[in-house]
């Protein structure tokens, strides 16, 4: 009677044990939970998820990924395991009629792997891939800058160097037309040459290596001109400046990621 009773012990232990590992294998991931745009897929489990205040994005829009939406903005991506059965078909149209039915406008189609689809100024992307699918929401909205360059530090980094990277001024996409959140850092261009009278500064323009070398390089003496305009309008002597633009010819930072883009669209004060 020991004997068994051990047994049933042990084995009510091992059960014990395995429901334990069972439900700690389905849990979701720590801090991951779903968005409250779209449930996930019944009896799903997030693998992983990211959240960003702002970060960018590439939707596809054709399926050889040769026309794109670019999206800026809050961002929120997320791992999912769909349960076990479940077909890549069975959830694209789950999800594709979810959306539909929530007023979303589908952008891009591609059945039974993946869609785009936005409702006013957030987009998603559902990528399914059978046991498991990837959905990634991007809000639009400006980045709030938090960063400032002001004056003082301007002159001491062109002093140590002879030039400084400026990435508080901004421009529209693919234009010259600089933005007003910009105008704070401008300002402290003109106190700086207001501070420093003798100072003369080549404005340079420089991007990334999106779109053709040629275009590049045009719209990097276009920016670089428009800076140059912009601190001859409010006080500084066009005599002090010259505009020069580089185009994708000198990055400081890796192309391939878009952390590396944004360090290279840039304007640079450079000592002459």
């Amino acid at each position: 009677m020991a004997k068994f009773r051990a047994w049933v012990l042990v084995c009510l232990l091992t059960a014990t044990l395995l429901g334990a590992a069972s439900l700690a294998q389905d849990a979701d991931a720590e801090g991951c939970k779903d968005s409250p745009l779209i449930s996930r897929f019944p009896g799903s489990v997030i693998h992983s998820c990211e959240n960003k205040e702002f970060e960018q994005a590439d939707f596809p829009l054709n399926t050889d990924g040769s026309k794109t939406k670019h999206i800026e903005g809050e961002y929120h991506s997320w791992d999912i395991g769909t349960r076990e059965g479940t077909s890549q078909i069975q959830l694209y149209r789950n999800m594709e009629t979810a959306l539909t039915k929530a007023g979303f406008t589908l952008d891009y189609k591609n059945p039974p792997d993946d869609f785009v689809a936005h409702k006013g100024s957030t987009w998603i992307h559902i990528e399914s891939k059978g046991d498991y699918y990837y959905q990634t929401i991007v809000t639009e909205k400006e980045m709030q800058q938090e960063v400032t360059a002001d004056a003082s530090s301007l002159a001491d980094e062109i002093g140590k160097s002879g030039h400084v990277a400026v990435y508080g001024i901004h421009f529209d996409t693919g234009k010259a037309e600089i933005l007003p959140d910009s105008e704070s850092t401008l300002n402290e261009i003109v106190k700086l040459m207001q501070q420093q009278t003798d100072l003369k500064l080549r404005v340079e323009g420089h991007t990334d290596n999106q779109g053709s070398a040629a275009s590049n390089q045009t719209l990097s003496d276009k920016r670089a001109q428009a800076v140059v305009a912009w601190l001859t309008a409010h006080g500084t002597a066009s005599s002090r400046l010259t505009a020069k633009g580089f185009g994708q010819t000198r990055p400081v930072a890796d192309n391939s990621t878009e952390e590396g883009r944004a360090k290279n669209r840039r304007v640079e004060l450079v000592k002459q």
